[in-house]
C-alpha cells in the first residue's frame, strides 16, 4: 500500500516546511467483514459549561461553523487534532463510542497486551491534587492503574465492531508487550486485522510492569528500544507512533532511536513519576490500598509546562534531523483550547488528552475546537498548518539571551533625539517627538 503523502502546509508562516515523505508498506490484510453497520444515533450535543465558556457543535468531529480544523497525520486524515489518550476513556466500545458521537477526532484505545491475565488493578488507584485557593479545581492527578485488564479477543471485537460503525473516524490502537519479538508481531497482525489505523507504542508507563520489561522500562532502554521498534517497523503495515518517557535525562535520545527505526511519530508525554503526598493522619502514603502504596504517574494541569518542554526539545529535533519529516502528537495537561494550541505551536499535529475527559467529561472537545477556533480567528488562520510550530524559532540559548539583551541595551543608549531644531519632519513629528522623552 502506498501512503498518501500528507497534506502540504497551508500559510506564509510554513513557506519553508517541508513536507511528510511518502511511505510504502506492505497491504495489511483485509478486514473480516467488510459490510458496513451503523451506531446508534447520538445524544444532542451541549455545552457542559453552561456558556461560560467557548462552544461549537460537532458532526463526524468537523464543526459547523468557523475555522477548518482538519489534518492529515501520516497519511490519516482526523476532522479535528484532539484525540482521546490512552487511559480510562479508552477502555471499552461504550467509552470510545461516546468519545466518537461528541466529536473526538481520534481515540486511542486503553493499551493492550496479549495476555491480560497477568493485569491485575487496584482500588483506589487514584490520587488528586487540588489548588489550594479552590478546592473544586483539580491541578494533579496521579494513577497506579496497568494497562487493559480486558480479555484481548473482547478488545479485538470491539476495534472491529468500532471501525464497522465509524469507519471514517481514527481509531489507534496503544499496545504494549514484553521483549519477545513473536509477541510483538501477533499483537500487531491481530489488530491490524480489526482495521485500527495508527499504532501508539506504550514504552512509557512509568509503573508498567517494570519487572517485565514492559512500558517506561523499555523506553528508558535505547538499546532495547531499538530493538523492538525494528521489530514493529518490519511487521506493521499502517503508521506508527512511540509514547515517549518524560522520566529520562534527555527525551530526544529515545525519540531519535525510534524515529530512525522507521517508525511515523512520536507522542509526549506519558506521565511523569510521582508520589501524590502523604496523609498525616495515618502517615500512610496515596493512594493508599489496605495501607500501602507504589509511585504511580502524575498527570493534568501541574504537568502542562513540563510537557510543552519535553514536546519543544522533540520537534526541535524532528524539524533538524528529519526536516519536519515525522509526526508528534502533544500530551500533557490539556483542558482547554489555548493549552492545545500552544503544543500546536510547538509543532504537535495532534493533542492528546485523557485526565481533561477523566474530569470534565466526554464533550470537553467541543469547547476545545471553539476554543482553538477563537485563536484562529484572532489571528486570521485559515487551517492548523499556519501555525503550527510557529513559535519553535523563538528558542534559543542562555548564552543567546544575554547577547541579545546587551544588543537591545545598546540600541537603547543610541536613542538620543534631535540635535538642532533643523531635523524635525512633518511626516516623522510624533515619532521624533518621542524620541526625546525621558519615561
Amino acid at each position: 500500500m502506498m501512503r498518501p503523502t500528507r497534506a502540504a502546509p497551508g500559510g506564509a508562516r510554513n513557506q519553508g516546511r517541508v513536507s511528510r515523505p511518502t511511505h510504502s508498506r506492505a497491504q495489511p490484510p483485509a478486514r473480516r467483514n467488510a459490510v458496513r453497520t451503523f451506531a446508534k444515533k447520538p445524544a444532542k450535543q451541549k455545552n457542559i459549561f453552561e456558556g461560560q465558556r467557548p462552544w461549537v457543535e460537532l458532526v463526524d468531529g468537523k464543526p459547523v461553523s468557523g475555522p477548518d480544523l482538519s489534518c492529515v497525520v501520516d497519511g490519516v486524515k482526523f476532522p479535528n487534532p484532539f484525540v482521546i489518550g490512552s487511559g480510562p476513556p479508552g477502555t471499552n466500545y461504550h467509552v470510545m463510542k461516546k468519545a466518537f458521537d461528541e466529536g473526538w477526532g481520534g481515540v486511542i484505545a486503553k493499551t493492550v497486551t496479549l495476555d491480560s491475565s497477568k493485569v491485575i488493578n487496584v482500588t483506589p488507584r487514584y490520587a488528586r491534587m487540588k489548588s489550594s485557593s479552590n478546592q473544586k479545581e483539580v491541578i494533579g492527578w496521579e494513577n497506579i492503574e496497568l494497562v487493559s485488564d480486558r480479555p484481548f479477543e473482547k478488545m479485538m471485537q470491539e476495534f472491529k465492531r468500532l471501525k464497522d460503525e465509524y469507519p471514517d473516524r481514527v481509531l489507534i490502537a496503544s499496545i504494549m508487550e514484553e521483549y519477545n519479538k513473536d509477541a510483538w508481531e501477533e499483537l500487531i497482525g491481530r489488530c491490524e486485522e480489526c482495521g485500527v489505523d495508527i499504532f501508539e507504542l506504550n514504552f512509557s508507563c512509568p509503573h508498567g510492569m517494570p519487572e517485565r520489561r514492559m512500558g517506561a522500562a523499555m523506553g528508558q532502554d535505547c538499546e532495547l528500544l531499538e530493538e523492538v521498534c525494528g521489530w514493529v517497523n518490519d511487521a506493521a503495515n499502517i503508521p506508527v507512533w512511540a509514547k515517549m518517557t518524560p522520566n529520562i535525562t534527555d527525551i530526544t535520545s529515545p525519540g531519535k532511536v525510534a524515529l530512525d527505526a522507521g517508525l511515523e511519530g512520536l507522542a509526549a508525554i506519558n506521565t511523569i513519576q510521582s508520589v501524590m503526598g502523604v496523609n498525616l493522619d495515618t502517615l500512610r502514603p496515596e493512594p493508599c490500598v489496605e495501607g500501602y502504596s507504589t509511585p504511580g504517574g502524575y498527570s493534568s494541569k501541574a504537568v502542562k509546562p513540563i510537557a510543552l518542554a519535553k514536546v519543544m526539545s522533540l520537534a526541535t529535533m524532528i524539524k533538524e534531523k528529519y526536516d519536519g519529516g515525522k509526526s508528534l502528537s502533544g500530551i500533557g495537561g490539556v483542558e482547554t483550547g489555548m493549552d492545545a494550541t500552544e503544543f500546536m505551536l510547538l509543532g504537535c499535529d495532534t493533542v492528546q488528552v485523557c485526565t481533561g475527559v477523566m474530569i470534565h467529561g466526554y464533550p470537553l472537545v467541543q469547547n476545545l475546537c471553539a476554543e482553538v477556533q477563537e485563536f484562529m480567528t484572532q489571528h486570521n488562520f485559515e487551517s492548523i498548518d499556519d501555525f503550527r510550530g510557529a513559535s519553535l524559532p523563538y528558542f534559543t540559548s542562555h548564552t543567546k539571551l544575554v547577547q541579545l539583551q546587551k544588543e537591545a541595551q545598546e540600541r537603547k543608549k543610541k536613542k538620543v533625539g534631535l540635535k538642532s531644531d533643523e531635523e524635525w519632519t512633518g511626516d516623522g513629528f510624533t515619532k521624533e517627538t518621542e524620541s526625546m522623552v525621558s519615561n
